[in-house]
């Protein structure tokens, strides 16, 4: 049996679920259905307060202008998949998840955006596998500034590559490399604090060169590092 849920039924379903974001936009960026943890996260009351508006009007510049950049992209039919971002809220400390975005359709009319945005919960120390991760990680976060590859990673926890991947995704919810990144960009917001260049924290959290830096910073943050030290009193 073929069961279609509108998007009020899914809109009640994921207003169960206080560790995901949900939301459906249509093709002008604006918000047709989000669940009650955006609204919360946005620091407003009710859902009409979200309803209608746009992510520029919702969140301050630069992060509004990067969200809408990348529902353009989506609304031209790319997908995003287990995207691994810091999401910014302007009532909530900066926050890890993992993002997924489709192109909504009608026929064969793109009319809109839909996603899920799901917070990266704790590692699950009960698995078997947890203590051989865990010296994974211990090597990572002491050598995140090096050149390190997922072979040697695997090595390290005597399993195959294809072996640790998959645990690591159970225990972690990402993957080796998603989880190296994730070290190196919080490195470098809080280097971002301070004052030494962009160039030397880049090269101090483990990346080849500025430009490469400035990509991940901007794919992860949604800006660049200098956006990001511009308004870093603001978070």
């Amino acid at each position: 049996m073929d069961v279609n849920l509108s998007g009020l039924e899914m809109q009640a379903l994921f207003d169960a679920l206080p560790e995901v974001v949900f939301f459906i936009k249509d093709q002008e960026g604006r918000y047709t259905h989000c669940n009650l943890t955006l609204v919360r996260r946005l620091g407003r009351k009710q859902r009409s307060d979200v309803i209608g508006r746009t992510v520029l009007e919702l969140f301050p510049l630069p992060f509004g202008g990067s969200y809408m950049m990348q529902d353009r992209r989506v609304l031209c039919g790319e997908l995003i998949d287990n995207q691994l971002e810091v999401h910014l809220y302007p009532n909530r400390m900066p926050g890890w998840c993992l993002t997924f975005k489709r192109p909504l359709c009608r026929g064969e009319d793109v009319v809109g955006v839909i996603g899920i945005s799901r917070d990266l919960g704790q590692p699950d120390n009960r698995h078997s596998a947890f203590e051989r991760l865990n010296k994974v990680l211990d090597h990572m976060q002491n050598h995140f500034d090096d050149q390190i590859r997922v072979q040697s990673l695997a090595d390290l926890a005597e399993l195959s590559v294809a072996q640790l991947e998959r645990h690591f995704r159970r225990v972690f919810q990402v993957t080796p490399q998603q989880l190296l990144t994730k070290l190196r960009i919080e490195a470098a917001m809080r280097l971002l604090h301070g004052d030494e260049s962009i160039a030397s924290i880049g090269q101090q959290c483990g990346f080849a060169d500025q430009s490469a830096f400035a990509r991940q910073f901007k794919a992860t943050v949604g800006m660049s590092p200098r956006d990001y030290r511009n308004i870093k009193g603001q978070l």
